[in-house]
C-alpha cells in the first residue's frame, strides 16, 4: 500500500509483495527487504531494444519483502496515481515507484519529445495498481474534456492519462516575437477526455524562449 508522509516521502507497506522504484530512491526501511537492480523501458528482449532506440534509460530496482520502505528523490513533490486497467504516460525522470504488477514500456509521442529534449518517446505504465510520480514543486492536475482542450508548455509537462490525443504545435506568434507574448516557442495540445499533470517549474527545452 502506498501512502505519502508529507509531500516528499513515499511510504510503501509490503507483506511479501514487491514494488519497482527508481534506482537509489530508497531512503529507509524496516523489516526484511531484498533489492534487485532492473532496467526500465519494458521487460525482456523487446524492452532492451526499445531502450537502445529511444534513449529512455530508466534505472529501476525491485524491492520485495516484509515491512515498510520509504522512497524519495531530490526533495521532489510526490503524487499518487491509481490505475484501473488504464495507461499512464509519464516522463521517465518523473516516475518514482509503481506496483510490481504494473507493466512499463515506452511509446512514440511525436515531436513533443524533441521539444523537451527527452527524445521522441515517453514511458508508459499500464494495468491495475498504484504509481507515484514526481514533480519540481506541487503538481497541478488539469482536466481535459472534448469541450475544453488544453495547451501545455513542454517544460512543465509531467504525465497524462485517459482518452487523450496530443499534438505538437508552435506557439510562436507576432506578439511573441515582439516580446509581448508568453515566450513559449512550442506547446502540446491535448484533446479528448482525461487528466494532465503539470509542474510549476519548467525544464529547459530546445525551443526555449523566443
Amino acid at each position: 500500500m502506498f501512502r505519502l508522509q508529507g509531500s516528499k516521502v513515499l511510504a510503501v507497506s509490503m507483506t511479501g509483495d514487491a514494488v519497482k522504484a527508481k534506482n537509489g530512491s530508497m531512503v529507509a526501511y524496516d523489516g526484511q527487504m531484498a533489492f534487485k537492480k532492473m532496467s526500465g523501458g519494458g521487460e525482456g528482449l523487446r524492452g532492451m531494444v526499445t531502450r537502445r532506440l529511444t534513449g529512455e534509460q530508466m534505472e529501476v530496482m525491485e524491492v520485495r519483502g516484509q515491512g515498510t520502505c520509504w522512497f524519495a528523490d531530490r526533495a521532489s513533490e510526490i503524487n499518487l496515481v491509481q490505475l484501473h486497467g488504464d495507461k499512464l504516460y509519464v516522463e521517465s525522470s518523473n516516475l518514482l515507484c509503481t506496483d510490481a504488477g504494473l507493466r512499463t514500456g515506452t511509446t512514440f509521442t511525436g515531436l513533443r519529445g524533441g521539444a523537451t529534449g527527452n527524445g521522441l518517446f515517453t514511458t508508459t505504465v499500464e494495468g491495475t495498481g498504484q504509481a507515484a510520480i514526481m514533480s519540481d514543486g506541487p503538481a497541478v492536475v488539469l482536466r481535459v474534456t472534448p469541450q475544453y482542450p488544453l495547451n501545455v508548455d513542454p517544460g512543465a509537462y509531467i504525465a497524462h492519462q485517459g482518452n487523450l490525443q496530443q499534438h505538437f504545435q508552435s506557439g510562436v506568434t507576432f506578439r511573441t516575437l515582439m516580446g509581448e507574448g508568453g515566450g513559449e516557442a512550442f506547446q502540446i495540445r491535448f484533446e479528448g477526455d482525461g487528466l494532465v499533470y503539470v509542474q510549476p517549474s519548467e525544464r529547459n527545452t530546445i525551443g526555449g524562449d523566443v
